[in-house]
């Protein structure tokens, strides 16, 4: 993966993580860093619960970014 993998990313399992009951496509947030390429990653139900809070390691995860489609020059001030 080219996309090097941050703190604060959202991210995304790519596979199946029996032994923590996590499923391929869940989604969660990286809340650390470790220096061997893993991540502390917190998972969260939508009602604001957190249902697991794993150290996996990259080649699990792929961030989810969001590329822009336009230049930052075009966007029109939020009215007040």
């Amino acid at each position: 993966m080219t996309d090097e993998t941050k703190l604060l990313d959202v991210v995304v399992v790519v596979t199946d993580v029996p032994e923590h009951k996590l499923h391929r496509g869940e989604i969660g947030a990286v809340v650390e860093c470790h220096g061997n390429d893993t991540f502390e990653v917190e998972f969260v139900s939508q009602d604001g619960r957190t249902y697991a809070l794993l150290t996996l390691a990259g080649d699990l995860l792929i961030p989810l970014r969001v590329k822009p489609t336009h230049d930052a020059t075009d966007v029109v001030p939020a009215m007040t």
